[in-house]
């Protein structure tokens, strides 16, 4: 299957998805707001963890980029922390509402988003070797096609030195699904390695089980750990940390339990990482 980096039915299928999922999320008790109120973040605990090692003192001073920011709960966290934050998301809803939560918040100023398919951040946004962190977590690449042409955008983005923080869902997880398995364990659904897209119609949302979305058509690819890793290093980026984690920040299976500060994880044993999280640096970083 031949796959349009910059448009066709994958995209517009996936746009409608998610122009729906805006008010559902905004509505819901798992995007919770209030702290971007208080001038505190909403990051979880993985990804907090990680950009406070990246950036030990702080992030007064800077630039991020955070690609496929959903409508920039994320963004205006570090906003809040005190970066200056481009945003891009390719849903029209998500967009205005990340410029009115900024607005509100009063970092207008510090936080700018843009509405764009990742595959044309070049063309909206042609500021080379600008940024000193790309951001971008959680249920980001599934819905991309091309992996190596997201990782050669992060290294033009990226200043001498400037690195990219990326979290996600394991692959070794995303095989599986359903809880028909015994004691409700999840059962394998699809092959670790696929490059042609699973095209799902699926109505139900992470954030609100009662929910039944009209756009429920979606295309989503498998990528496995190689050729993420691999893709990086072709961009011409050093991975820095590779971390594989057992929790993730939404209820993955039926089976997954609550593990505090809004993490879910395995009952038991750590039966296989759920998530994992990459450090990249572009080339001219001291030390």
């Amino acid at each position: 299957m031949t796959i349009d980096l910059r448009g066709g039915d994958w995209l517009d299928d996936n746009r409608s998805n998610w122009d729906e999922r805006v008010p559902v999320h905004l509505a819901s008790d798992f995007y919770d707001q209030e702290p971007l109120r208080r001038g505190q973040g909403v990051l979880d605990p993985i990804a907090r963890a990680g950009i406070d090692r990246l950036h030990p003192n702080g992030l007064e001073g800077i630039r991020v980029l955070h690609l496929q920011c959903h409508f920039g709960s994320d963004s205006l966290s570090l906003a809040n922390l005190g970066a200056s934050v481009v945003g891009l998301d390719f849903s029209r809803p998500a967009v205005e509402e990340a410029r009115r939560m900024a607005t509100e918040i009063g970092v207008a100023p510090r936080a700018r988003f843009i509405e764009a398919n990742v595959y044309d951040a070049r063309h909206v946004l042609p500021e080379p070797e600008s940024f000193d962190l790309v951001f971008t977590t959680w249920g980001t690449i599934g819905w991309l096609p091309d992996v190596p042409e997201w990782a050669r955008i992060i290294a033009w983005y990226l200043k001498p030195g400037g690195r990219l923080y990326f979290a996600d869902g394991h692959p070794s997880a995303y095989v599986f699904d359903g809880a028909d398995g015994p004691g409700g364990m999840p059962t394998f659904q699809y092959p670790y390695a696929n490059p042609q897209p699973d095209i799902l119609d699926d109505p139900s949302d992470y954030a609100d089980p009662e929910v039944e979305l009209q756009n429920c058509r979606t295309w989503e690819w498998m990528h496995p750990l190689d050729e993420v890793l691999g893709s990086l290093r072709a961009a011409g980026l050093t991975v820095d940390e590779f971390t594989e984690h057992y929790q993730v920040p939404w209820q993955i299976f039926p089976i997954a339990e609550p593990q505090g500060e809004g993490m879910f994880g395995w009952p038991a044993e750590r039966w296989l990482p759920l998530s994992y999280e990459v450090v990249a640096s572009a080339p001219g970083r001291n030390g």
